[in-house]
């Protein structure tokens, strides 16, 4: 079992004074007799309980250190001996404690404090008192001159609350240098944490994309093949050269759909980009002429001059398109009429799809699927917006804006500035669709 610092730590401050405690009644035991002994343990004993509870009652151990000094001063303790003196330097390792584990007022209320108790020290070293006339410490005074020396005091005092204050020092400095290690510890520890969720985020998007892509590819071939298979069974009597031509473009479709998917897990599979784009804009032509080979009557139309987008927005683009498309033909079936128009003229690519069937399309509050949240979220990432709605007329329109890498339109043409998200209704975006077709 591996005992870790923290649980040593309460036991610090008990073990040592109590080693303290032993320590000196063991080095006094032989020079005095056992009443004298027992005086001088009592004073030993009070400044082994400042040690001890320095960490826990830092203002007793405080108290402590300037009581027993103040009490030998009126001889209520034994006073201090040519052999007990260095007992005072339990204060220094109070001061210690307490700069070390304390904070805010306490830590500098022991400085007022440790004055306090070093010119009590240096009183019971330096001064004789009428109850201790014949103590050691008579050796400050003149022989036959029964004053005082200030000097003396002051000097002694001074010297112990230098020694107090060092070690007050040390103790604050070892906190500090503690408390950086541990911060730096804490700093490196929530780096790592960090790294280590932006990594899952990473990889939760990677499947996320992924998962739209396997659901774009395979849901357009899909859609295609079984709109042709129907085609084909309907006019496998009648016309069989059609069925024939059927049966050849749902092989085609399968063989695109099988690549894709293949391509998919092959970039699964690489240890490189997960989320490389692969499809252009270029390649909406494909898409178109495989529904208008299911009887769809698709329309692509371009307005003003393409400006370089981000490859990642580029890929966003086609699966917009593709996806909006596909929606079309499994909603509105084989017969109907899709307009896709990319304007380029304003301050972004915006994006206008409207498809009408010979049957209304389902009701607005129907028509929200994953595929549309899907596109909705690819929207949002190549950092733009996209709208789904039903008109009244029984269209479908879906308007999307994504940002391009110059946002300023040319001078020479007429920008068409995107309308935010809700503010456009399906009648108005019907109108712009007819107003763009027009041009």
């Amino acid at each position: 079992m591996q005992i870790t610092l923290k649980q040593v730590e309460p036991w610090i401050a008990p073990i040592g004074a109590g080693l303290y405690l032993m320590l000196w009644i063991n080095a006094e035991h032989g020079r005095w007799q056992l009443n004298d002994l027992v005086a001088h343990s009592v004073v030993f004993a009070g400044f082994a309980i400042a040690l001890a509870l320095v960490f826990r009652l830092p203002l007793l151990s405080l108290a402590l250190v300037v009581a027993i000094p103040a009490l030998q001063l009126i001889d209520v303790l034994e006073p201090p001996y040519s052999t007990t003196w260095p007992t005072y330097f339990a204060a220094g390792f109070v001061a210690l404690g307490v700069g070390l584990k304390c904070r805010g007022v306490v830590r500098y209320l022991a400085l007022p404090l440790g004055a306090i108790a070093s010119l009590l020290i240096a009183l019971c070293m330096t001064v004789p008192t009428p109850w201790s006339a014949s103590s050691w410490s008579s050796w400050t005074n003149q022989p036959g001159a029964p004053d005082i020396r200030l000097r003396d005091v002051m000097t002694l005092g001074i010297a112990a609350f230098g020694l107090y204050v060092a070690a007050w020092a040390i103790g604050v400095a070892c906190a500090e240098v503690w408390r950086r290690s541990q911060l730096g510890q804490a700093l490196a520890s929530t780096t790592q944490r960090f790294d280590e969720t932006d990594f899952e985020l990473r990889l939760a998007q990677d499947r996320a994309r992924i998962s739209r892509d396997v659901h774009d590819a395979l849901a357009h071939s899909l859609a295609v093949i079984v709109s042709q298979a129907q085609g084909a069974v309907a006019l496998q009597d009648a016309r069989p050269e059609v069925a024939g031509r059927a049966l050849e473009n749902i092989a085609s479709v399968g063989r695109s759909a099988l690549i894709d998917v293949r391509r998919l897990v092959e970039r699964i599979q690489d240890d490189s980009d997960v989320t490389e784009p692969t499809a252009t804009i270029a390649e909406l032509d494909a898409i178109v002429a495989e529904l208008r080979d299911t009887g769809m009557d698709v329309t692509l139309r371009t307005l003003g001059e393409p400006r370089p987008i981000d490859p990642s927005q580029e890929l966003t683009v086609y699966r917009l398109v593709q996806e909006s498309l596909t929606n079309a033909l499994k909603h509105a079936g084989p017969t109907s009429e899709a307009t896709t128009v990319l304007d380029w003229r304003g301050p972004g690519l915006a994006i206008l799809v409207t498809s009408r069937g010979e049957e209304p399309l389902v009701e607005q509050g129907d028509v929200r699927g994953v595929g549309i949240d899907g596109m909705k979220e690819r929207a949002r990432l190549a950092g733009g917006w996209l709208t789904a709605e039903a008109s009244d007329d029984g269209a479908f329109i879906v308007s999307a804006f994504i940002p391009t890498r110059d946002a300023t339109a040319p001078a020479s043409e007429a920008p068409t500035a995107p309308a935010a998200p809700g503010a456009t209704t399906a009648t108005r975006a019907t109108d712009e669709t007819e107003e763009l077709a027009n041009v």
